[in-house]
């Protein structure tokens, strides 16, 4: 019997061992999932921040080719899409009506605007007849969108938020309307 009991503590120990093995493998293998996740995370960041600097560049561009177009009427012909019979210094308004649209959409496409920001901030250039008058004019280069697009999404909301405007019963424009939900 002394024996049996040797062998049996051989066994203890040897499942102690084991079990020990396996809690280190355990911590390991967590240690590594960790180390991945973080690694993940960071890819994320480093993803969102060139996501956010390209969309910088990409309004300073912008902007700058339609600085240029505003005050060079000949390199405004390149880009002109509008109806031929509007005024060049309506043509220019237009141009700049664009940038402050194109602005908005762009903030909120970074993300530094939700979709509630982005109405209300809609709802306040939109008071403008100039703006109104753009919109219209622009229909045209808004048809091509894609209709599942971010950018048609929003040029839904300004038509609706524009007939909400101009049915409105009250002077208080900055209550009028309800943004869309997403």
């Amino acid at each position: 019997m002394a024996t049996r009991k040797i062998g049996a503590g051989r066994m203890t120990s040897t499942a102690g061992l084991m079990l020990a093995t396996a809690m280190v493998s355990l911590v390991a293998r967590q240690r590594r999932l960790e180390e991945a996740r973080l690694q993940v995370q960071r890819l994320e960041l480093e993803e969102l921040a060139s996501r956010r600097a390209a969309i910088a560049h990409q309004q300073r561009m912008h902007w700058e080719l339609l600085a240029k177009a505003i005050d060079d009427p000949s390199l405004a012909a390149v880009i002109d899409t509008y109806d031929q019979d509007i005024p060049t210094e309506k043509r220019r308004q237009f141009f700049y009506a664009n940038a402050w649209y194109v602005n908005l959409y762009q903030l909120y496409e970074a993300g530094i605007l939700d979709q509630e920001e982005l109405f209300g901030r809609l709802r306040e250039i939109f008071q403008s007849p100039v703006l109104r008058e753009y919109w219209e004019a622009s229909k045209g280069q808004r048809a091509s969108l894609s209709p599942s697009s971010d950018e048609a999404r929003v040029g839904q909301m300004v038509d609706g938020l524009i007939k909400d405007l101009d049915e409105a019963d009250t002077d208080e424009w900055w209550v009028v309307g309800t943004p869309p939900t997403v």
